[in-house]
């Protein structure tokens, strides 16, 4: 004689769904949330143990860092103007808060893209203290 199961299998995995769903959907909420550039500045900066500098964010935007593309490569040497892709030559919008009020406001967007372009740049993911370090000089920029 077989005892009854407290839970069948499919109670167990529809309830293993429903938790799995209603987690993805509070993760996305959380990443997804907007910011202003100047929270975003103070996210990272706490993150790095340590204040950012315009002067580095510039020099870091502006150099090469072992490959082939710098940042000013796709987003322009003037990030407060448009950008091109360097090898799609798909268009940017400018970089710089104060040229485009949506930088720098999705946590999300802005960590894919940090990502994404970091590794293009560096050929790894950018340190917090680096990505401070240039927010902080791209806010420093007057349309």
């Amino acid at each position: 004689m077989n005892p009854t199961p407290l839970f069948s299998r499919r109670s167990i995995s529809l309830r293993s769904m429903a938790v799995a769903a209603l987690l993805a959907g509070t993760a996305l909420i959380t990443t997804a949330h907007a910011a202003t550039p100047a929270e975003m500045l103070a996210g990272y900066t706490s993150q790095a143990g340590s204040p950012a500098s315009a002067a580095r964010g510039q020099q870091f935007f502006n150099r090469t860092h072992g490959k082939e593309w710098n940042c000013g490569s796709c987003h322009g040497v003037i990030p407060t103007q448009a950008g091109k892709h360097a090898s799609t030559g798909k268009p940017i919008a400018a970089l710089a808060p104060a040229a485009n009020a949506e930088r720098f406001t999705d946590t999300a967007k802005t960590e894919k893209w940090f990502r994404r372009n970091c590794n293009d740049v560096v050929g790894r993911e950018c340190t917090a203290a680096e990505k401070a370090d240039v927010l902080s000089w791209l806010q420093t920029l007057k349309p």
